[in-house]
């Protein structure tokens, strides 16, 4: 039984594309963009930033020191926030129409820089959702289990109830580890699946008559 669903944003409901960010870098650093490409990754201090333990000018610094970066604050904050592309219209409009059977909520791994970004350039986001849940604010993000317990009590749904849409494998192992149902994502045409087959409309992977729910 489908209480509850829950998306997830960057790569779900918002196209991002990591490679321009390291194409902005590239003109402020001393690396080529293959060797920022090789050397950034998640690491530690990436999930501080993520848990609101540590604020943009610490994590930039830490960016500034090991991608060779000789810029400013700003300057490496406009080349971050460039993972965004666009809004995936098909995936807003499913969200939509699922909202007048189930509560929609979403819950993003990110951080203040990216938050005022994706809040200022892309505002139907959160006209989309009941609520949207940002890993900085909770202090605690996915894939661990602690995220989903505070969602799970916050929206006053069990964790078997809530059908869960990612496009990270990780999160979505983390997910189903807490309870939740899942789907992964890799097109939109996973949402309006698992969407129709609430309503037994969707069968091996094929959508049945078109539309959604």
């Amino acid at each position: 039984m489908v209480e509850a669903l829950l998306f997830d944003l960057g790569g779900v409901v918002i196209e991002i594309d990591f490679a321009r960010v390291l194409r902005r870098w590239e003109t402020i650093s001393a690396l080529s963009f293959a060797e920022l490409k090789s050397t950034f990754h998640f690491d530690t201090a990436y999930e501080r930033h993520e848990r609101g333990e540590i604020d943009g000018a610490e994590y930039f610094a830490h960016l500034r020191h090991f991608l060779k970066l000789d810029a400013s604050d700003d300057e490496i904050a406009a080349g971050w926030n460039s993972v965004f592309v666009a809004e995936i219209p098909e995936v807003l409009a499913a969200i939509s129409k699922a909202r007048k059977q189930f509560p929609c909520y979403a819950f993003t791994n990110t951080n203040p820089t990216h938050l005022a970004a994706w809040k200022t350039g892309y505002p139907a986001i959160f006209q989309s959702f009941d609520k949207v849940f940002i890993s900085s604010d909770l202090g605690r993000r996915k894939p661990e289990r602690r995220a989903f317990d505070a969602i799970a009590a916050d929206i006053d749904v069990a964790h078997a109830n809530i059908l869960f849409f990612d496009d990270t494998q990780e999160n979505i192992a983390g997910a189903a580890a807490a309870g939740l149902q899942t789907v992964y994502v890799q097109s939109p045409d996973d949402i309006h699946c698992a969407l129709a087959n609430l309503n037994g409309r969707c069968k091996d992977g094929i959508l049945k008559g078109g539309g959604l729910l």
